[in-house]
């Protein structure tokens, strides 16, 4: 790990850092979208990115008209290629950030998938700055995974810690999160977790402490553990939930975004280059904070672990 890099501890910390550097050119996937495109520019006056629109032209075209904007455009007449060619995109160097625009992930995803994986697994970390939380709290995943066995759980966790390690958390204190504290042969995410926790100690899950099963008081709260008897050195002190599935996970950060009023962004890790979900709802802020996430962790990335002279050779097998 760089030395001279700062932990990142907030969103405007994150958000401060990428605008310090230039604008990274960015493909848009599926932009025949007004919504989408006002997202791509208000990131683009923000200086984070420089859009690329991946789309129908004859779509884009009047809505950039329509809005007094001009970008780049990669025609592509379907979703299917739309995805294909930001695959290319990257492959070629023309972009180096993606984000999702009116697609459907799954469409999205699968490209990505087959001809941009860096890692064993794609996954997604959710990130969330609350009121009520001292630090800045990971969740993983919530968004592609759905339901991940022990094997996938370790690749998800092992992207997630290396995502923080990137953001300057030298050593990310882990809780596998399941309904109880108790290892119990009826919930399997209970034994999931136990395992989980022993890889960690043993070192097969690298630069993190793990622990768990851990109920999601015991893991926020060292009251709620010591109330309960756990000794735990990740009570109360948590950087990264792994949660037991997607929609568990998903739960959560609705939870925490509407009722706790939690700051999120998002990327998908795992990948050659970062990638960013969006969706119409999300605030303008979580859009982006997310290009801002997405942005820092491609650029301390490559100063920590520099690529080769052909960086993207791992990323030019084409996808089927």
């Amino acid at each position: 790990m760089n030395e001279a890099f700062p932990e990142i501890r907030s969103m405007d910390q994150l958000l401060a850092e990428a605008q310090e550097m230039p604008p990274a050119p960015t493909g848009v996937v599926g932009a025949a979208d007004r919504h989408i495109i006002a997202a791509a520019d208000q990131a683009a006056r923000a200086g984070l990115i420089e859009p690329v629109l991946i789309g129908r032209m004859d779509l884009i075209a009047p809505l950039m008209q329509e809005m007094g904007v001009d970008y780049p455009v990669i025609e592509a007449p379907t979703d299917e290629m739309a995805a294909r060619m930001a695959v290319e995109a990257v492959q070629d160097e023309r972009v180096r950030l993606l984000m999702k625009g009116q697609i459907h992930s799954d469409v999205f995803l699968r490209p990505i998938i087959r001809g941009l994986r860096r890692s064993p697994r794609i996954s997604h970390v959710f990130v969330a700055e609350m009121a009520t939380y001292h630090k800045l709290l990971f969740i993983t995943d919530a968004a592609i995974n759905i339901s991940p066995d022990i094997q996938a759980k370790a690749e998800i966790l092992q992207n997630a810690v290396n995502l923080t390690w990137v953001l300057g958390n030298r050593r990310a204190r882990v809780a596998a999160l399941s309904a109880t504290e108790t290892v119990n042969p009826a919930i399997p995410s209970t034994l999931d977790a136990a395992c989980l926790s022993k890889m960690g100690d043993r070192g097969q899950i690298e630069h993190a402490q793990v622990d768990g099963p851990l109920a999601f008081d015991n893991a926020i709260s060292a009251e709620s553990a010591r109330i309960k008897g756990i000794i735990s050195p990740v009570s109360g002190h948590v950087d990264i939930l792994l949660v037991p599935d997607l929609v568990s996970g998903n739960i959560l950060y609705k939870d925490l975004e509407y009722l706790a009023g939690a700051r999120f962004a998002g990327v998908v890790v795992g990948a050659c280059v970062p990638v960013v979900l969006t969706s119409r709802s999300d605030p303008e802020d979580s859009r982006l904070i997310s290009l801002a996430f997405a942005r820092v962790a491609e650029h301390r990335q490559n100063l920590i672990d520099p690529l080769p002279a052909d960086p993207l050779a791992a990323c030019r097998v084409k996808p089927r």
